[in-house]
């Protein structure tokens, strides 16, 4: 056997699939969007605003089409968030049809999910047929990070629909060599960009090489396309770019996280090489990346085994050794297959993104969260049911048993690996899934297939040896409220709120979530800012504090400094004029963490610059006073 497969070309991939599928393909797919559709909506609203930084720019886009355009953190348009903000589109395109609440918010990002997970079937369909298609699928629905982050409102769920979407564009471009489809996956990568900006290029390496392999027609045309996929990268990201840059400065909000108010350096500085080698551009000292003192919450320790260690491992790995094993084994059984071959150039698509990504989020030394290996799951999920299905196709041959024996015992132990670090959670399952795992493996080496009545039992066994653990775990995250910045996956005892801020709204339905877990609000501060007629019912120091009042009373509050208050947005000479005008009721000075020197506080890091000008100016200006407790200086 030199092949996994049958000889397969890329150039006469079935554009009549669908009628030659047996009969129990299109229930199965339904099962499974079904299936995905009720884990990522079950349960929904109990995590709240979830993450209060992006719901409180959802809701002003809600209400405000200015502030949807640029993701601002209020509809006055102060200051935007730090990442573009197509992700913000969607969930202020249905605040404004459906009502601004947290349902509104998150069940796109649900739906997105269920998208992305049927968009995952149809591509790996298309190469390998419908088994691995829905193994595919639902490996993916199944992964712990993806069960959280389809169900949170980072810009990750749409981001990693978008990369999805551009796998899909890439096969099609493949099979008939077609320019216009590979523009598609362009673009695709393109709006990528401007929800995450460059992490949405990891993924170009492996499209790029993929067309250029294995794309039926001549190397010049090959190339030529990739141009033309080049320039739609180029048009479908660059617009927004030049919109924004060139918008004049005085009458749209500061780009937040952004050095010198521009796009442009959001994307090359903040959101691009500083995350790669860790300068941290406006964020705080002490929010440092990779390496740094904050451990699980940001990424762990660079190097080789990050994907694996404390932080990322839960989240993404249950299926990564699988994944790898079958990439590098697939590749070597095709090694001799002809150039437009399918089943490889599957594997160099997937395992070209598994590839790149990985090693950038392992070494990256700059902010990393644990949440990001969502974007590595569609990869993982593709290469297992590839892979798995081709193995068991060449049972026959013992190379190919051996490794996917080797394969589901692998996965074995790392699952229980994995289920020890929650010594807590239902200390059985990985016992099961240890004795499954050496049960399976012995079987497929022994050959238990050559007995006809013993096949379809082992290759049930196979496939719940390898989703037990991983399911279990996902389900467990489905079913645990999440708010904050920093998220993470599995059950509540497997978290701390001081990394995960794990927990919904308050009693009041008011809660918020944020680095150091739920942030409340005081309700009769609340109460006072519904009083107000202002523009901005109030004013804080960085939006956490801010953007809690602000989805509390339904009133604009000015978040001043952006994400920690590091930002230099309002100027002083800015807030004095606003404050001339009448147009800022109250100024909350302890609005983070419940104490004027906690983060973004005059006393925390976000109390520099201006921000700390700012602060000082309100002090020796006006009156402090108590609502509720809590300081606030009137400023009319």
């Amino acid at each position: 056997m030199t092949t996994l497969a049958s000889r397969r070309d890329i150039a006469p991939a079935s554009t009549d699939a669908a009628s030659r599928n047996p009969r129990w393909v299109r229930p199965a797919v339904a099962a499974l969007l079904l299936g995905t559709a009720a884990l990522y909506l079950w349960n929904l609203g109990a995590s709240g605003y979830a993450n209060t930084f992006y719901a409180t720019a959802a809701q002003a886009g809600s209400v405000s089409w200015k502030a949807l355009l640029f993701g601002s953190l209020d509809p006055n348009n102060v200051i935007t968030v730090d990442k573009p903000p197509a992700a913000l589109w969607v969930m202020g395109l249905s605040g404004q049809l459906f009502g601004f609440s947290s349902w509104s918010m998150l069940v796109p990002q649900a739906l997105e999910g269920v998208a992305a997970v049927g968009l995952l079937y149809a591509t790996v369909r298309r190469t390998s047929g419908p088994v691995a298609g829905l193994l595919a699928g639902a490996a993916f629905a199944l992964t712990p990070v993806a069960a959280l982050m389809f169900k949170f409102n980072n810009p990750d769920t749409l981001l990693t629909l978008l990369l999805v979407a551009g796998a899909y564009c890439v096969v099609r471009a493949t099979e008939k060599a077609s320019s216009w489809w590979l523009m598609l996956a362009g673009t695709a990568i393109g709006f990528g960009f401007l929800t995450k900006m460059l992490q949405a290029f990891l993924v170009l390496p492996a499209f790029a090489l993929v067309y250029l392999v294995a794309a039926n027609t001549t190397l010049v045309r090959r190339l030529l396309h990739l141009v033309y996929a080049g320039l739609a990268v180029v048009v479908s990201a660059g617009w927004y770019v030049a919109v924004v840059d060139l918008w004049p400065a005085s009458d749209r909000p500061y780009i937040g996280g952004s050095t010198d108010n521009s796009m442009l350096d959001l994307a090359l500085g903040y959101n691009g090489l500083a995350r790669i080698f860790g300068n941290s551009g406006n964020m705080p000292t002490g929010t440092g990346g990779g390496g740094g003192g904050m451990g699980a919450a940001f990424g762990g320790e660079a190097g080789i085994t990050r994907l694996f260690g404390n932080s990322f491992g839960t989240e993404i790995s249950w299926l990564l050794p699988a994944a790898l094993i079958g990439m590098v084994a697939g590749l070597w059984f095709t090694r001799r297959a002809p150039r437009t071959d399918r089943t490889r150039a599957a594997l160099l698509l997937w395992g070209g993104w598994l590839t790149v990504t990985g090693l950038v989020f392992s070494y990256m030394s700059g902010i990393i969260h644990p949440y990001y290996a969502v974007a590595l799951a569609p990869a993982i999920a593709a290469l297992v049911g590839i892979s798995g299905q081709e193995l068991w196709r060449g049972r026959a041959y013992l190379p190919a048993r051996a490794v996917l024996a080797g394969m589901v015992a692998v996965t074995g132990v790392w699952s229980f690996i994995l289920l020890d670090r929650t010594e807590s959670w239902v200390p059985a399952v990985r016992w099961v899934v240890a004795v499954l795992a050496v049960l399976v493996a012995t079987a497929l080496l022994m050959g238990v297939h050559r007995f006809r009545k013993a096949i379809a039992v082992l290759a049930v066994a196979t496939i719940v040896t390898g989703f037990t653990a991983t399911a279990g775990y996902a389900t467990a995250t489905a079913a645990t409220p999440h708010s904050g910045s920093i998220p993470l996956s599995g059950p509540e005892s497997a978290n701390s709120p001081g990394i995960g801020g794990i927990g919904g709204p308050d009693a009041g339905g008011r809660g918020a979530g944020g680095p150091d877990g739920e942030f409340s609000v005081n309700d009769e501060v609340v109460a006072a800012l519904r009083s107000t007629t202002e523009d901005w019912a109030a004013a804080a120091i960085g939006a956490q504090g801010a953007g809690s009042l602000q989805l509390a009373s339904g009133k604009a509050v000015m978040s001043i400094g952006g994400f920690a208050g590091g930002d230099p947005a309002p100027t002083l000479a800015e807030f004095k004029r606003y404050v001339a005008e009448g147009r800022i009721h109250y100024f909350i000075a302890d609005s983070i963490g419940g104490s004027p020197g906690g983060p973004g506080g005059p006393g925390g890091p976000g109390g520099r610059g201006s921000n700390s000008e700012i602060t000082e100016w309100v002090q020796a200006n006006f009156t402090a006073g108590t609502i509720g407790g809590q300081t606030v200086y009137d400023l009319t």
